[in-house]
């Protein structure tokens, strides 16, 4: 990866865990860091060597004394001298110790106490330094990686697996290392000073200068992915196109600040302030609070919101499923009581968000069931609510374990309005998934129902069921491509399928059964001229006549549009001919024959061939009148 990558606000660090070796380790006590015994045992001649040690190396490096001092990092300068001064100023502190026990009078504690306060004026500003100067090199991913070499020999095997020259690996795999090193170096110097601190009784100095660098770091990172101070009133006013754009950067932001973010600056934390936890909890706890709060808030305001956009509820499922799969590093982010508030407004947020889907689920089955019934689909067709309404389903089953979730404390309810029919599949089993089964089985029944009455509006009783058998196919159709199968089966799907097939045989034998009556049972029968000549005028009448109407039919889909094309050829394209080719030459023979049967036996496949495109309607016709004698025109001369 590229350093200018590794160093930009959007971090990845490659180690979540917090279980790194620096926050495990004990302080050490001043006996065990530095030798010579217990304090109380150091003798007067150690303790002066001590304060002219220290003397010396504080007032080299006091930046009120010299310009060097003053313009120059001892920690980047010479770090061996900075390890000295280090060890100088914890002696110091181990002889005021035993200077308190012995002599609290002591001039010589006066001046141990004089030389403290300057070392801690060069510690602080030292403190300051190494965070200012070190941004990218304190970076989540570089603190993260710190404590493995192995990422960076992955890393540069990564650069060579993806086609990169073994030379380019080898310059990107050593900028890593250099990176990595660097982050090391600067935590390593940033915990010496922290502990020494600490321990000579500055804790809040150090604390106060961590504090305010690196909650602008949280803050700056959180505000260059997008998340902003929005009011609830704000985004309740926002338009929903721009309210789902902030949404889209907040999901991004939730991956990366959990991931990266807030994982780099606990691990960071920890180990800056390994000697007192009190001190790490209370550290982090400052830094993160506010932007992990902000970060959270956010999606509560929204679920609070009004919309009446059917797309908010996806989102919203979007931002419960970033929370929940997030919850783990959240818990393990923000486990201290001093930031509990910030577990507490994710789970809020969780709830407000489930709240609300339940509502708008609610709301989606209410609209359904208000919608008007005066509207209706040229042909038959399918209906806007229906294709509306199975895409909002096909998409919720896509969160289906998401809405389990939300749905999951719900219990079944003991009486459902479900017909018995829906719980024959084999998917009736006792668990969440069978309650979010039940409720978009029952969400489609409430659809059907609708369509139901829709139908009921077609003054064409053959058309209604067109409508029908159009509108349940897309039903059926959209739940067979979608994860809407795994969750209402198989067997939901063969009774619907059967459904379709009962509308459409009900349409062909409506709308085309007058025709077929108006050929005798038997059409191989002998019949007198006139009566075949009867049979004939009746035929063409009601064909034409059917035909007009049924014009503008149209079936969407293809399959069954061939499937009602060959049952009606099937039926009155069998029948047409078995009587026309017995009694056409009864009416008149070859010549006046024409005048009688006036459609051909494959004009019949070639018309209902024509069917169910929408080519036309009923009012024009004429027009279809016009094209039939055309067409029987050009029939007939062809024979």
């Amino acid at each position: 990866m590229p350093v200018k990558v590794m160093r930009g606000i959007c971090f990845h660090p490659k180690t979540p865990s917090f279980a790194s070796p620096s926050r495990t380790t004990a302080p050490s006590t001043p006996t065990s860091r530095h030798g010579g015994g217990s304090v109380s045992s150091l003798s007067g001649s150690a303790i002066e060597k001590i304060i002219q040690e220290a003397a010396v190396m504080v007032e080299k490096w006091n930046p009120e004394a010299t310009t060097y001092a003053r313009v120059t990092s001892l920690f980047y300068e010479n770090k061996r001298e900075a390890a000295h001064f280090v060890k100088c100023v914890n002696g110091l502190q181990r002889a005021m110790h035993a200077l308190l026990l012995e002599d609290p009078t002591s001039a010589k504690l006066v001046t141990a106490q004089g030389l403290m306060q300057v070392a801690m004026k060069r510690l602080q500003k030292e403190f300051y330094q190494i965070l200012s100067m070190n941004r990218a090199h304190l970076d989540p991913e570089s603190v993260s990686a710190r404590s493995s070499r192995v990422s960076a020999r992955s890393s540069i095997s990564d650069y060579s697996d993806d086609g990169l020259p073994e030379d380019d690996a080898s310059v990107a795999g050593a900028s890593i290392f250099e990176v990595e090193e660097a982050s090391s170096v600067a935590m390593a110097d940033l915990r010496s000073i922290a502990e020494c601190m600490i321990t000579s009784g500055y804790a809040k100095e150090c604390v106060s200068i961590y504090q305010i660098i690196r909650k602008s770091i949280i803050d700056e990172g959180l505000y260059r992915l997008g998340v902003e101070k929005l009011s609830h009133l704000r985004i309740g006013k926002m338009d929903w196109e721009v309210l789902e754009v902030k949404i889209k950067s907040w999901l991004d932001a939730v991956k990366v600040s959990m991931r990266t973010l807030f994982t780099g600056e606990r691990i960071l934390c920890d180990h800056v302030f390994a000697s007192s936890d009190t001190i790490r909890e209370s550290c982090f706890s400052a830094i993160s609070r506010d932007g992990a709060m902000l970060l959270f808030g956010f999606p509560e305001f929204v679920a609070r919101s009004k919309r009446s956009s059917p797309e908010k509820i996806f989102r919203l499922l979007d931002m419960y499923n970033a929370i929940s799969a997030h919850w783990v590093e959240i818990e393990s982010i923000f486990v201290f009581e001093s930031t509990a508030t910030v577990r507490s407004q994710a789970i809020t947020a969780l709830v407000r968000l489930g709240e609300s889907v339940r509502a708008m689920l609610a709301d989606f089955e209410a609209s359904m069931q208000k919608r008007s019934s005066k509207s209706l689909v040229s042909g038959g067709g399918v209906h806007p609510l229906t294709v509306q309404s199975m895409n909002s389903l096909s998409l919720l089953a896509d969160y289906s374990n998401i809405v389990v979730d939300i749905f999951g404390d719900e219990p079944a309810p003991a009486e459902s309005p479900l017909p018995e029919s829906y719980f024959d599949s084999p998917h009736r089993e006792d668990g969440p998934t069978t309650v979010i089964s039940q409720r978009i089985a029952w969400l489609i029944l409430v659809l059907l129902c609708k369509l139901d009455s829709k139908a009921k509006r077609y003054k064409d009783i053959s058309l209604s069921y067109l409508f029908l058998a159009n509108n349940l196919q897309h039903v059926v159709s959209k739940v067979r491509e979608s994860n809407l199968h795994s969750l209402l089966g198989e067997d939901w799907i063969t009774r619907h399928e059967k459904k379709v097939r009962q509308f459409a045989a009900n349409y062909a034998r409506l709308a085309w059964e007058p025709v077929l009556s108006t050929l005798p049972e038997d059409p191989s029968a002998p019949l007198y001229p006139a009566e075949a000549g009867e049979h004939f005028r009746s035929f063409n009448s009601s064909f034409e006549e059917a035909y007009r109407k049924q014009r503008s039919a149209v079936v969407p889909d293809p399959n069954l549009r061939d499937d009602i094309k060959a049952s009606i050829e099937r039926k009155l394209g069998r029948a047409y001919k078995a009587f026309y080719d017995i009694h056409r030459l009864t009416v008149g023979g070859e010549r006046n024959g024409v005048a009688f049967a006036r459609f051909a036996p494959q004009d019949i496949g070639n018309y209902i061939s024509d069917l169910f495109f929408g080519s036309g309607d009923s009012s024009n016709a004429s027009s279809s009148s016009s094209s039939l004698s055309s067409h029987r025109r050009r029939s007939h001369t062809s024979h």
